[in-house]
């Protein structure tokens, strides 16, 4: 089973935290490539995929205007009935994250992805629409890394489940 995560990272920090979403899918022995919007995409590779996970930075309290650009644009990679999934990273916790993500799923369940939410029912921690990293707030940047590995676990474990 293959999984992908596009991402597009500003500063550095959305990379980072893709990459600990994929060490949780790898832990699940599923295979998992990151892509940046800043690079050339495999699409080969994102069509086989089972699920795809976007990520983005928090920008005027939404998703960054590149990665709904090409959510919205691109054409060549099959979306529709993979399993999908958001993260978000942000500066402060009222910086619109979680609209953010919610502007991501809507244009996910528009092309016919199958929106992942643990929600509350696998237990703390709970994640409900998409784990957030917030840099300037306190440690919660690198005290969320483990949270963001454990969305991937969950992600890759409903991937397998349902594919």
């Amino acid at each position: 089973m293959k999984i992908g995560i596009i991402y597009y990272t500003h500063g550095g920090h959305t990379h980072e935290i893709a990459e600990c979403i994929a060490k949780g899918i790898h832990s699940k022995e599923v295979e998992v490539r990151l892509f940046s919007l800043s690079e050339q995409l495999d699409t080969e590779y994102l069509n086989e995929c089972a699920g795809i996970i976007f990520g983005t930075p928090t920008y005027m309290a939404t998703s960054h205007w590149r990665v709904v650009e090409w959510l919205t644009k691109d054409r060549s990679i099959k979306l529709g009935g993979k399993l999908g999934g958001c993260f978000a990273t942000a500066h402060y916790a009222q910086g619109g994250s979680d609209s953010a993500i919610m502007s991501l799923v809507g244009i996910l369940m528009t092309k016919g992805m199958l929106v992942y939410s643990g929600g509350s029912a696998l237990g703390k921690p709970f994640i409900h629409h998409g784990p957030v990293a917030l840099d300037a707030v306190g440690n919660h940047f690198e005290e969320s890394k483990e949270l963001f590995e454990i969305f991937g676990q969950r992600f890759a474990a409903k991937a397998l489940e349902l594919f």
